[in-house]
């Protein structure tokens, strides 16, 4: 993939204004919306659920990238897909049995992604690497938006891309938090292929043009 995808998160919206700020973005050059749901036992925190993502969707023209930061995924893969999810992302830390649960999200018609968490290793992955179209890197602890990007970011994502390559895979990599135009080029030159942007787009002047610096660096 020739152009890194930009999909900011919707986490960092603001909302009150929901629809406004997702109007933003269907007319913004971002690619995706990322959407974050969170359930305060997997993460200490709790975004929101299925009313809001459905509201999200009834207003969204780009392609859905659902983010699951919690426990049981598998009870809700259905319940996702129908309420439009283009991309589910499930934890790695929450799976039990990941490979089934890979193989329910892609029966739902949906690309299956896989998130790590910062201390996870890439390895772990390397038995189902062909079955994942997306792999979440986790640049901040999962939880909380607006944290600060973890250095060691650049080493997982390459060595992500070198397993993909040799495995003939392939998968996607984004990575997620803390992402921002200081570091947005040397993630793509590790390999990323999509960059989650929350608070850097929502708490920017002018979210629309931030996208756009964001799209236009990492060429």
């Amino acid at each position: 993939m020739s152009q890194t995808l930009i999909a900011p998160s919707i986490l960092a919206a603001d909302f009150a204004n929901l629809q406004r700020d997702v109007e933003l973005i269907n007319n913004s050059d971002a690619d995706w919306f990322h959407i974050d749901i969170m359930d305060g036992v997997f993460v200490p925190n709790i975004s929101f659920g299925m009313p809001v993502l459905r509201d999200i969707v009834k207003h969204a023209t780009k392609k859905i990238d659902v983010h699951l930061m919690i426990v049981d995924p598998d009870r809700y893969i259905k319940t996702f897909s129908k309420l439009g999810a283009n991309v589910l992302t499930v934890h790695y830390e929450a799976c039990t049995h990941l490979h089934r649960t890979l193989q329910s999200i892609k029966a739902e018609g949906m690309l299956a992604g896989v998130a790590l968490n910062p201390h996870t290793n890439i390895a772990l992955l390397e038995d189902v690497i062909n079955d994942i179209d997306l792999v979440c890197v986790m640049s901040v602890n999962p939880g909380f938006g607006g944290q600060s990007f973890i250095e060691n970011t650049y080493d997982k994502t390459m060595a992500l891309k070198r397993l993909i390559t040799e495995k003939g895979a392939t998968t996607l990599i984004e990575i997620d938090g803390g992402v921002t135009n200081k570091n947005a080029v040397q993630l793509k030159d590790a390999g990323a292929d999509v960059l989650v942007a929350g608070s850097y787009v929502f708490k920017s002047e002018n979210p629309t043009d931030t996208i756009s610096g964001l799209k236009e660096m990492t060429k």
